[in-house]
């Protein structure tokens, strides 16, 4: 069977889309497959892989999958991807609502590659004396450093995602440093297993800290600079809490082919 894709990047996370709309190419139990389409050596490579499909009361249903084939939780950057994807497609105009596994979602995309993805609230927020810890549609752990370029991300990461607390869940760990006028960060990413580029789910979770750390900052909006790029979240103070969360920046699609699966 061939499976045709697009490859797409949002600030260097990396992802396969399939649209799995008529033809089903892929479900949740082709995890193996999964895993070697997402595979940098012996398949097309990526963070993920992503499959568009029906959903009812929706323009689309997104299905993300980690690159080691298990189904994740929300990924901030693939939705964003995906909305430009499904634009591309002709499913939709400049604005969509689409269904993910946190819920509904809505997207605006400008042109051909920026798109402002709306993400859920958030208000169970743990604040420790050197970490937070929040859901901003995955599990996300906090830390803020002095210089971000002499962390080592993976070994630091590793540490606390399979310390006793995260071993079973797993949790993403982000290495944040405060500059004049944005955030630079660094993400472990559980499913990966690695350090990636860019994670926006990651983004918005250093914003919510960042804001919340200087006792709520009187702006509503801050960038955060990662290796992949940069990315811009904007947001609401709501109590405790944070509502009208939006994560904006590029996608592009790198490229599209036919991948000749195995049976």
């Amino acid at each position: 069977m061939k499976i045709p894709f697009y490859k797409y990047q949002g600030t260097g996370n990396d992802f396969v889309l399939i649209d799995n709309r008529g033809e089903i190419y892929l479900t949740k139990k082709d995890t193996a497959r999964i895993r070697l389409l997402c595979d940098r050596k012996f398949g097309i490579g990526a963070d993920g892989l992503i499959l568009l499909q029906d959903a009812d009361g929706f323009d689309f249903e997104m299905v993300y999958f980690n690159a080691d084939g298990s189904q994740s939780s929300m990924c901030g950057n693939g939705g964003r991807c995906i909305a430009a994807f499904a634009k591309r497609l002709g499913i939709i105009d400049r604005k969509c609502t689409f269904l993910a596994i946190d819920g509904a979602h809505e997207a605006i995309v400008h042109g051909d590659n920026s798109v402002e993805l709306k993400m859920g609230n958030v208000d169970d927020i743990e604040v420790g004396e050197d970490y937070f810890i929040l859901d901003t549609g995955s599990p996300h752990y906090v830390i803020f450093v002095e210089d971000v370029d002499d962390i080592n991300v993976v070994e630091g990461g590793q540490a606390i995602r399979y310390g006793d607390r995260f071993r079973k869940e797993g949790i993403n760990v982000n290495f944040v440093e405060i500059t004049k006028d944005k955030l630079l960060m660094a993400t472990y990413e559980r499913g990966v297993e690695d350090e990636t580029l860019s994670c926006g789910t990651g983004v918005v979770a250093a914003a919510i800290s960042f804001f919340i750390k200087n006792k709520y900052a009187s702006q509503n909006e801050i960038a955060v600079s990662m290796k992949g790029g940069e990315l811009k979240v904007k947001l609401k103070r709501d109590g405790d809490g944070f509502v009208d969360i939006w994560l904006c920046g590029p996608t592009e699609m790198v490229f599209r082919g036919e991948f000749e699966a195995v049976p």
